[in-house]
C-alpha cells in the first residue's frame, strides 16, 4: 500500500509538471512571440516549440510511464498496449508537424536549415523515435513476432526509450536557450538583452527547469522496480509479452 501511495504521488507530479510545461510554452509564444499562424512567418515558427514540448517530451513521457499505473496490470493487456502505442504515435506525429513548422518558416525567410547543434539533436531524436516506434510495433505488439526475438530486443528497446527521453529534454532545452539568445538582443526599442533576465527570459528559463523536473520524474518512475508490473509466477519472463516497455 505504501508503494502504491508513493507511486501515486510521483505519477500525479508527472502529470502536473507535464501540464505546466505545455501551459508555459503556449503562454510564452502567445504572450511574447505574437501567437500562432501557418503562413511561413515567425508565428508559424511558434508552433515548433509548442508541438515539440507537447509531443516529444510530455506525451512521450506519459506514454512511457503508462505501464507503471496499477490499473494496467490486469489480464486484458491489449487495450493498454494499443493506448500506449497510440500515445507514442500521437507524440511522433506532433513532433513531425513541429519540424514542418520550423522548416516552413526557415524556407520562407531564407534561413538555413539544420546548422545548429539544437537542430542536429532534434532531428536525430525524431528519427530514432520513429525507428523505436516502428520496431516496438512490429516486435512487441503484432502477434507473429517470436518470443526469442522479443527477449533479445527488450533490453535494447527499454534502454532506447530512456535514451530518447534524455535526448528530447536536451533538444528542447537547447532550443529554448537558442531562441532566447536570438530574440533578446536588446537592440530594439524597449527590449532588454537576455543577460539582464527580462520577464520573457525568466519564463523561458523556468520552462527549461520544468522540463528537467518532468524528465527526472519520468525516469524515477521508470527506474523504480517496485512500481513495475508484477510478473506472474506461471509465466516466464522470457516470453516478453510487451508489458513494461517504452515504444
Amino acid at each position: 500500500m505504501r508503494s502504491i501511495t508513493c507511486f501515486n504521488i510521483w505519477y500525479f507530479l508527472c502529470l502536473g509538471l507535464g501540464l505546466a510545461c505545455v501551459a508555459c510554452v503556449c503562454f510564452w509564444n502567445s504572450q511574447w512571440r505574437g501567437g500562432f499562424a501557418w503562413d511561413g512567418s515567425s508565428r508559424q515558427f511558434n508552433w515548433h516549440p509548442v508541438l515539440m514540448v507537447t509531443g516529444m517530451l510530455v506525451l512521450y513521457g506519459n506514454g512511457a510511464v503508462l505501464y507503471r499505473v496499477p490499473l494496467t496490470w490486469g489480464e486484458n493487456k491489449l487495450p493498454w498496449k494499443l493506448l500506449h502505442a497510440a500515445l507514442m504515435l500521437l507524440a511522433l506525429i506532433l513532433s513531425v508537424i513541429g519540424l514542418c513548422a520550423v522548416f516552413g518558416n526557415h524556407n520562407a525567410s531564407n534561413i538555413p536549415n539544420l546548422y545548429s547543434l539544437h537542430s542536429w539533436i532534434g532531428i536525430i531524436t525524431t528519427v530514432l523515435f520513429a525507428a523505436q516506434w516502428a520496431a516496438g510495433m512490429a516486435v512487441f505488439l503484432l502477434p507473429w513476432s517470436p518470443d526469442s526475438l522479443r527477449k533479445l530486443l527488450k533490453p535494447q528497446h527499454v534502454w532506447m526509450g530512456g535514451s530518447l527521453m534524455t535526448l528530447g529534454i536536451g533538444a528542447c532545452i537547447s532550443g529554448i536557450n537558442e531562441k532566447l539568445f536570438f530574440v533578446l538582443k536588446g537592440n530594439t526599442s524597449g527590449s532588454q538583452p537576455y543577460s539582464q533576465l527580462p520577464t520573457e527570459a525568466l519564463l523561458g528559463n523556468s520552462l527549461g527547469v520544468l522540463m528537467i523536473a518532468f524528465g527526472l520524474v519520468v525516469l524515477k518512475i521508470l527506474s523504480t522496480r517496485e512500481w513495475q508490473k508484477p510478473e506472474s509466477q506461471n509465466v516466464l519472463i522470457a516470453e516478453c509479452d510487451g508489458d513494461d516497455l517504452i515504444l
